[in-house]
């Protein structure tokens, strides 16, 4: 019950962050493209990868942190249903450009942003 509630807190908190950083990503950037589904995935990516390569290379990294980190938080921050909805949407409305940009920069972002973070994951173990 308690990982249930750790993962249910840290899942609380990363919507919220989802919520506002769209909200500045919106007022910011404006509404044409969907930033704010861009900046979490992106930041998800960089942050899980981190997390995973660091609790693997550290044996005292806490469980509970872990997957307060990933299952929870970046659970609730970063979002594909949001990602795949804007990206139909957008084709389908014949801004095809618009959406294939947000799924090449989704796709290769994540790929490059989730890498990153295990190289610094990494450099950060070898210290």
């Amino acid at each position: 019950m308690e990982r249930f509630l750790i993962v249910c807190g840290a899942g609380a908190v990363g919507c919220g962050a989802r919520y506002l950083v769209t909200l500045w990503a919106m007022e910011r950037f404006g509404e044409r493209f969907p930033y704010g589904t861009l900046i979490v995935n992106l930041f998800g990516s960089f942050l899980i990868a981190l997390v995973l390569e660091l609790s693997i290379r550290f044996a005292s990294f806490p469980p509970n942190l872990r997957l307060a980190l990933t299952t929870g938080f970046m659970g609730g921050l970063t979002t594909y249903s949001a990602f795949n909805y804007e990206s139909t949407a957008m084709l389908s409305d014949g801004q095809v450009a618009r959406g294939l940009l947000n799924i090449g920069f989704t796709l290769i972002g994540c790929l490059v942003a989730g890498g990153l973070g295990i190289v610094v994951a990494r450099r950060f173990g070898a210290g």
